[in-house]
């Protein structure tokens, strides 16, 4: 695993929340606090994939979906999260979906690359926590 990158608390989210770290992802990207919503989780995670804290993204994804580890690619920097839609995911559901665009970029001069990540995600709370499970794929 990487080690993550410094983020002070009082700099503002990662997320585009609009709040500080410290007010919005920290608690449960750094502290393992609970998320409320499906959508805070969401928040979260893509906050340590662009601080690489790959515990986090480890231990809020299902255990039946997620990966024997969690490695991120370095070259890869998040420049952006914008979330489209939510369904379900309140502090009172079972389950949710959140759909967001999260802009990227890779790699140094010629080789530079930058896209657009658009997944629409699925949520579940398992043990009475939000866990990222799966995209939702078109049938």
């Amino acid at each position: 695993m990487t080690s993550p990158t410094p983020h002070p608390g009082s700099d503002p989210c990662p997320c585009g929340s609009g709040s500080s770290y410290a007010d919005c992802c920290r608690p449960f990207v750094e502290d393992g606090s609970p998320a409320p919503t499906a959508e805070a989780l969401m928040r979260s995670r893509y906050t340590a994939y662009a601080l690489h804290v790959e515990d986090h993204l480890f231990r809020t994804w299902h255990p039946r979906t997620r990966p024997a580890s969690v490695e991120q690619d370095l070259s890869l920097r998040w420049l952006g999260l914008e979330v489209v839609a939510s369904d379900g995911g309140g502090p009172d559901d079972a389950e949710g979906t959140v759909r967001f665009r999260a802009q990227w970029i890779a790699g140094e001069g010629a080789d530079r690359q930058r896209g657009v990540l658009d997944e629409h995600s699925r949520f579940v709370r398992r043990g009475g926590r939000w866990v990222y499970v799966d995209e939702v794929t078109a049938d």
